[in-house]
């Protein structure tokens, strides 16, 4: 298995020191391990959440890689002096991945986007990576607790596929929270959550701008696009970030 990376924590949330091609190799390796895994990807919203919810900081502690998603916290590495190598957001890691598991002969699940969007996004992948093996995809309703409408069925349907890699694409919390409450009962797949990376690969949904997730601005971008959706998130609970960064500052010095 490759090596198994630095890390530190921010708040209580664990941060793994880990370039986009290494993640990518960690990955590979959790799923040839056959032992299962889940893998996050931490922004301002998630370790906000993970300082008020219980059950989301219980999954930040029991997960296998958690990979720096969004230039605020990339900064805040560097601020608190445990630097990272680099930003790795679920929209990033997951064609690399993709690619990967074509490559690799690894199967893959794709769960979530709304109805027929997982489809979609099947046929895009299919289309530039013809190798490719997609066992399956659904897109099922989860309750903020992360909890999934008819479980049983849902659950069975991704263990029947025997996949790999299940790419989770549900929103935060909620993706997190079904990973880690049922990582034990679908492994050996590795359970990877890719943010709106389904949404962006069937064409539903649009990315920011490049520059924009550079100078750390992509959730303007969401907010103008989706204002009743963020503004609560970005506008009113994202700002605590500050205070937890601050505390967490006092602490190391």
């Amino acid at each position: 298995m490759s090596p198994i990376p630095l890390r530190s924590r921010l708040a209580g949330v664990p941060l793994d020191h880990v370039t986009l091609g290494g993640a990518v190799d960690r990955v590979i390796a959790l799923a040839r391990a056959g032992a299962g895994g889940t893998v996050y990807t931490p922004n301002v919203d998630h370790v906000v959440v993970a300082s008020e919810h219980e059950t989301f900081r219980r999954a930040y502690d029991d997960v296998s890689l958690s990979l720096v998603d969004g230039m605020p916290v990339f900064w805040a590495t560097r601020l608190l002096g445990f630097p990272v190598p680099e930003k790795v957001s679920g929209s990033d890691l997951f064609e690399p991945l993709v690619e990967r598991a074509a490559a690799e002969n690894l199967s893959i699940y794709l769960l979530g986007g709304g109805p027929g969007v997982a489809e979609l996004a099947s046929a895009q992948l299919l289309a530039k990576f013809p190798s490719l093996r997609i066992v399956g995809s659904s897109s099922p309703r989860l309750d903020g607790e992360g909890e999934i409408t008819d479980r049983e069925i849902e659950l069975e349907r991704v263990r029947a596929s025997s996949a790999d890699l299940v790419f989770v694409a549900c929103g935060a919390p909620k993706s997190e929270l079904f990973c880690f409450k049922n990582a034990a009962t679908l492994a050996p797949a590795v359970l990877v959550c890719v943010g709106a990376a389904i949404d962006f690969t069937a064409g539903t949904a649009r990315r920011a701008p490049r520059w924009m997730s550079r100078v750390g601005v992509e959730w303007a971008y969401r907010l103008a696009r989706e204002p009743r959706r963020f503004a609560h998130r970005y506008l009113v609970r994202d700002p605590k970030f500050l205070v937890l960064l601050a505390r967490e500052w006092r602490q190391r010095r």
